[in-house]
């Protein structure tokens, strides 16, 4: 691993560490605040929280073990572990979007709650603080291509989208019962079924994408264009018979077939691949493995 590596390495643990410990403190607050001031909004959210405390430690879990190296077992390195980590914060999200949906159409069918101001200050602590991490994680999870800290950031966005309707929710009940307008008091459970789609929509999201990348889907269209033009400069190489790419975990697999002269010795293919390879990890840093398989082509070809 080299220093900048480590460094990244050293960053993402950071952020994970940062946003379980985040998860623990918002956990606590949120279902001490709303079981004492009877706001089911909040204690909906804080169960939530409670979710992205598994959450967040599966990732710092993943994220640990994607970092060793490859072995007897592994030869292509752990990079998959992080997108086991992805798939529960996926399906998390998805358990906590139905939970607030079933809380939130329950919550129309009976008597509305009264707001509270201190639960109103916790949601407004709550959604400052998420979108802050949101912010930072999601950063360094982009910056080091880590799934399962993006996954991570994710699922803060997530709880913004919920502080946010806890902020809303109480705020109009709190008007509503100022004003004695009656209607207000279920605009609580209405953000909160909003706010389910939402949650939902981003599990999937983030599972489809984890789907995708634990069954090998080929990278996009337009990123195998540019790896083809790219292996093409070299002179030696005269077709590209089969190109393939796949993420693993934060890294990405290539695996290319080519045709080169076939008059070729078999160091001067040696040297062909080595030149592939060197040129391809330069202009790509997130790919870690190229594997090279030599065809031989000859000039007559062209006429056929």
């Amino acid at each position: 691993m080299t220093i900048k590596q480590h460094s990244h390495s050293i960053a993402s643990l950071i952020a994970i560490w940062i946003s379980l410990i985040s998860n623990i403190i918002l956990t606590i607050l949120k279902v001490t605040v709303g079981a004492l001031f009877n706001s089911p909004v909040l204690l909906a959210d804080g169960l939530h929280n409670a979710g992205d405390v598994v959450a967040s430690g599966a990732a710092l879990t993943s994220m640990r073990i994607s970092k060793l190296p490859a072995d007897e077992d592994h030869p292509y390195g752990h990079g998959k572990a992080e997108i086991i980590s992805s798939a529960v914060v996926a399906i998390i999200l998805g358990v906590a979007a139905l939970y607030i949906a079933y809380e939130a159409i329950s919550a129309l069918f009976e008597e509305p709650v009264k707001g509270s101001f201190l639960a109103l200050m916790t949601a407004i602590i709550s959604l400052i603080w998420k979108q802050s991490l949101y912010i930072y994680t999601i950063r360094i999870g982009k910056k080091n291509n880590s799934k399962g800290l993006i996954a991570t950031a994710l699922d803060h966005l997530a709880d913004v989208y919920a502080s946010l309707a806890a902020v809303i929710g109480i705020s109009l009940a709190l008007v509503g019962a100022a004003y004695n307008i009656a209607w207000f008091s279920y605009a609580d459970p209405i953000a909160g079924i909003l706010v389910s789609i939402l949650v939902l929509r981003l599990a999937l999201s983030i599972g489809k994408e984890a789907m995708d990348i634990l069954m090998e889907k080929n990278v996009s269209h337009e990123r195998i264009e540019e790896l083809s033009a790219l292996i093409l400069t070299i002179q030696e190489v005269k077709r590209i018979d089969r190109l393939r790419a796949r993420e693993h975990g934060h890294y990405i697999l290539v695996d290319l077939r080519i045709g080169v002269p076939g008059e070729l010795t078999i160091q001067q293919g040696h040297n062909i691949s080595s030149a592939i390879r060197n040129l391809i990890i330069e202009k790509n840093p997130d790919v870690d493995e190229v594997l090279i398989h030599l065809n031989p082509w000859y000039k007559n070809e062209e006429k056929t």
